[in-house]
C-alpha cells in the first residue's frame, strides 16, 4: 500500500531519490504520467496495468473519453528505479508539474504523486480546510 508524505530533492540531473517504503512497493520499474491537479502520478507496473484496463473499456466515441486517455497515456513513460534508488523525471512530466528543488511524494493508495512542495502545501491547506464538507458529500452518495 502507498501511503504517507515524503519531502525529498530533484538533483541537477532530474533523478529523484525513492522513499524506501516505496521503493518495495515499485519494485524496479514503474510507469508516471501526467496526474491530476498539475502533479505527477507513479503507478507500479501492475497498477498500470489496471488503469490500461480501466481506459480501454471507456468509450472512444465520448470526447472525455478521447481526452482523458490522450492526457494519461500521451504523457506516460516507463522509467526504471536505479541501484541507489532513484527515477529519472522526464522533461515534459517536470514542466508539467512544474517542479522546482523541492518535492513532496504523497501516498495516495494505488499511486504515488509527486508535487511541487509549494503547489503542494497550498493544495494541502486548501483540502484540509475542505476535509468535513468533502466527508459530508461523499456520505450523501454512500462512499462513507
Amino acid at each position: 500500500m502507498l501511503i504517507g508524505e515524503y519531502v525529498h530533492t530533484l538533483d541537477d540531473k532530474k533523478r529523484l531519490s525513492l522513499p524506501a517504503k516505496f521503493r518495495k512497493e515499485l519494485g524496479k520499474g514503474a510507469v508516471m504520467t501526467r496526474g491530476l491537479d498539475h502533479c505527477i502520478s507513479i503507478y507500479s507496473q501492475s497498477a498500470w496495468k489496471h488503469i490500461l484496463e480501466k481506459m480501454g473499456a471507456l468509450s472512444m466515441g465520448a470526447g472525455d473519453s478521447r481526452g482523458f486517455n490522450r492526457f494519461m497515456l500521451s504523457g506516460a513513460a516507463e522509467v526504471e528505479v536505479d541501484s541507489a534508488g532513484r527515477i529519472l523525471i522526464p522533461d515534459h512530466l517536470k514542466q508539467f508539474a512544474d517542479l522546482k528543488s523541492k518535492v513532496v511524494f504523497a501516498g495516495v493508495g494505488d499511486r504515488i504523486e509527486v508535487w511541487d512542495d509549494a503547489r503542494w502545501t497550498e493544495y494541502k491547506k486548501r483540502i484540509e480546510s475542505q476535509g468535513d464538507q468533502m466527508a459530508e458529500r461523499l456520505s450523501e452518495v454512500g462512499a462513507l
